[in-house]
């Protein structure tokens, strides 16, 4: 099979990766349509990646020059910014705003998880839970157990909490706190618990996972 289509991965407005390559047109747009339908459910999106903010899209790429005009994007403000995609052996055929899921650092085990696991998680639980954001982290308690996941900025994890007790109380669940804002002898307490509880001391004073750096 010779490739001819490629549904393609931009972030920035800038070609990243393929993320499928095609021979036929109708699968191509069928691929990318599924894809960005997909993207729409995703409800705690990548905004930040090597400490910088960014934004993702997905475009169909087609094998060959274009007589096309020039495709445009509109960014969060909703001016329309020219993709940049330089290589003339090929044109772009379309492009749309694409939502990648941003995951969380489980501290204990270690391993990556997402929004919809965590939600699962607090839907399983039959006691009141209480999910606290501590600088770049976001604790549950549940009775005596603690469970410590890490963002990437402060502002990462209020941002996860806030989406998290949306979608917690549109199932109409009650058995769950949300706390975004924390006194400063609160704080302490959180930090006493959680160091006593096995945690380092010094990453829970952490406020960021990652810092700015070149792409």
């Amino acid at each position: 099979m010779v490739a001819k289509y490629f549904v393609v991965l931009f972030k920035d407005n800038v070609k990243r990766k393929i993320i499928k390559k095609f021979s036929n047109l109708k699968n191509a747009k069928d691929f990318f349509d599924n894809l960005k339908k997909k993207s729409e459910d995703v409800s705690f999106t990548k905004k930040i990646e090597n400490g910088k903010p960014c934004s993702f899209a997905v475009g169909l790429i087609a094998e060959g020059n274009s007589k096309d005009e020039l495709i445009f994007i509109k960014d969060e403000f909703g001016r329309n910014i020219k993709v940049k995609f330089d290589d003339d052996k090929f044109s772009l055929l379309g492009i749309s705003p694409y939502n990648l899921e941003e995951e969380l650092f489980d501290v204990k085990k270690k391993t990556k998880i997402t929004l919809d696991e965590i939600l699962t998680y607090l839907r399983g639980v039959d006691t009141l839970k209480v999910v606290y954001c501590l600088n770049n982290k976001v604790v549950i308690q549940k009775d005596d157990e603690y469970r410590l996941f890490s963002l990437k900025t402060e502002e990462e994890s209020i941002r996860f909490i806030e989406i998290l007790s949306e979608k917690f109380y549109s199932l109409k669940r009650k058995d769950c706190m949300f706390v975004t804002d924390t006194s400063t002898p609160q704080r302490k307490y959180l930090l006493k618990l959680l160091s006593e509880n096995g945690f380092d001391k010094k990453s829970l004073y952490r406020k960021f996972t990652t810092f700015p750096r070149s792409t």
